[in-house]
């Protein structure tokens, strides 16, 4: 086989995803880092969406994350990121699905809300997704993971936005309900990983990138 290429770029939570999928499961591969203004034309040729992350592999071009990831699973199958039993990896699908339409569209909810009743919304929403995850996903789990006791490929399908969090606090004075302590122990639980570590960025390099989304008047101090 060749060598895999990732097209990333470091601000994406998506890409983020795929990174983690990667440094998981220690596969080799070439990093290319796009510049989403300037995008390369290889780049353009390997994603047809001219989004990240996009893959080029064995004569393959793939792009879109939750594909991308389910991909390296099935050619890198060890470690396994996905439980082997159909109906529990149909789960896993369905959350890595409620990732996608549930939680993604309710942060950018609350990042992008233009007015004060904007901003209470999307806060409220952002609350009920996470207190859904408390109550249908973690609280139900046999381990400190989504699935039980060893990572998957659903953890670090969530986990990217989880890291953004604390950028959303500083910027709408969001954080995570204290009651939801479970959801909180696998945020430390997933956190605490070499893989995570190893592509971690402090939270102030996302305030940067998030700050363009958020009104001066609406900040709020860290």
């Amino acid at each position: 086989m060749t060598k895999l290429r990732l097209y990333s770029a470091k601000a994406c939570p998506f890409a983020h995803r795929t990174r983690l999928v990667l440094q998981e499961k220690a596969i080799d591969h070439e990093l290319t880092e796009v510049d989403l203004q300037n995008k390369p034309r290889a780049f353009v040729d390997a994603s047809l969406y001219g989004k990240v992350p996009a893959i080029e592999h064995d004569g393959h071009r793939i792009w879109e994350s939750a594909i991308i990831n389910e991909y390296l699973e099935e050619v890198f199958p060890d470690p396994p990121l996905l439980p082997r039993e159909p109906g529990r990896r149909a789960l896993a699908r369905i959350w890595i699905d409620h990732a996608n339409t549930r939680l993604v569209p309710a942060f950018g909810q609350l990042l992008r809300a233009e007015t004060p009743e904007q901003e209470a919304e999307g806060r409220k929403t952002l609350g009920d997704v996470l207190a859904f995850i408390e109550r249908e996903a973690l609280a139900k789990s046999s381990g400190p993971y989504w699935l039980g006791a060893e990572i998957s490929l659903v953890d670090l399908a969530f986990y990217p936005w989880f890291e953004r969090l604390p950028a959303v606090g500083r910027l709408r004075g969001f954080s995570i309900p204290a009651e939801l302590t479970r959801l909180q122990a696998w945020l430390d639980a997933v956190q605490a990983r070499d893989a995570v570590r190893a592509h971690l960025n402090p939270v102030d390099f996302y305030v940067e990138r998030y700050a363009k989304f958020v009104k001066p008047a609406a900040a709020t101090a860290a």
